[in-house]
C-alpha cells in the first residue's frame, strides 16, 4: 500500500466544509469521520492520514513536514507568514478581517492608542500601512470585551455575520481584507509527492468552480 498523505486540518467550521469539499471532490470520507475526537485519523481508503489541530497550529505542522498539505484560514497565513506553498483558494469559510470599536469612537492625536487583536503582526502591518502607530495588545480570545473594559480603543477581529459585534455594542470602523481558506503544501512533500498532491488540487478546482456555476 502506498503511503497516506498527511493532512493537517482545523476543527470547527473550516473542517465541517473542506470535508463536505473533499467528499464532492470523491473522496470517500466515512460518516463517523465528522463526530470523531480523535485528533489523528487514519482514511485509508481515501489514501489519507488526518491531523486535527487548532486553526493557528495547522501552517506549523505543514511547514514543519508532519502535514504534508493543511487547510488553513487567510487570517491565520497573513499572521503566521509560515514556509509553505498556498496552491488553491478553496473559497470556503467566507469572512474579513476589519477594525471595530464603540459607536463613540473618534480618532485623536492620542500617542499610540491601544489596538487589541488576536493577530498582532496582522493588525500591526495595517496600522503601519496606514501611518498610524498603535500599541498592539494580543489576545486570545472574547477580543470584543477590550473596548467594553477599557483595554483598548479598537480591535482588529474576524468579522462573519457582524452579529458579534452588534450584540456587543460594537461598530465596523474600517474593512481590512477578505478571508477565505486555502490549500497550503510543504514544499519538500511538493516535490516528492507532486502527483498526488495536483490531482486533489485539480479536483478541488473542478468542484468549486461546478459550485460557482450553479
Amino acid at each position: 500500500m502506498s503511503e497516506l498523505l498527511t493532512v493537517a486540518m482545523p476543527k470547527g467550521r473550516i473542517f465541517e466544509e473542506a470535508v463536505e469539499l473533499l467528499r464532492r471532490a470523491g473522496y470517500p470520507l466515512p460518516p463517523e469521520f465528522d463526530d470523531s475526537r480523535k485528533l489523528i485519523i487514519d482514511v485509508p481508503e481515501a489514501g489519507m492520514r488526518f491531523i486535527l489541530a487548532k486553526p493557528m497550529d495547522v501552517p506549523t505542522y505543514v511547514e514543519h513536514g508532519v502535514a504534508d498539505i493543511g487547510v488553513a484560514g487567510k487570517d491565520t497565513m497573513i499572521e503566521e507568514e509560515r514556509d509553505v506553498y498556498e496552491i488553491l483558494d478553496l473559497q470556503i469559510s467566507e469572512c474579513y478581517m476589519a477594525v471595530a470599536g464603540l459607536p463613540t469612537y473618534k480618532k485623536s492625536n492620542d500617542i499610540a492608542p491601544k489596538v487589541a487583536s488576536k493577530y498582532p503582526n496582522l493588525a500591526a502591518s495595517y496600522f503601519r500601512e496606514q501611518g498610524e502607530q498603535v500599541e498592539i495588545i494580543k489576545l486570545n480570545g472574547s477580543i470584543e470585551l477590550a473596548p467594553l473594559i477599557g483595554l483598548a480603543d479598537r480591535i482588529v477581529d474576524i468579522v462573519s455575520t457582524g452579529r458579534t459585534l452588534k450584540e456587543n455594542g460594537l461598530v465596523e470602523l474600517e474593512y481590512i481584507v477578505p478571508i477565505t481558506s486555502r490549500l497550503i503544501v510543504n514544499p519538500v512533500s511538493y516535490r516528492m509527492k507532486d502527483t498526488v498532491i495536483d490531482e486533489m488540487a485539480e479536483k478541488l478546482a473542478r468542484v468549486i468552480e461546478e459550485g460557482e456555476q450553479q
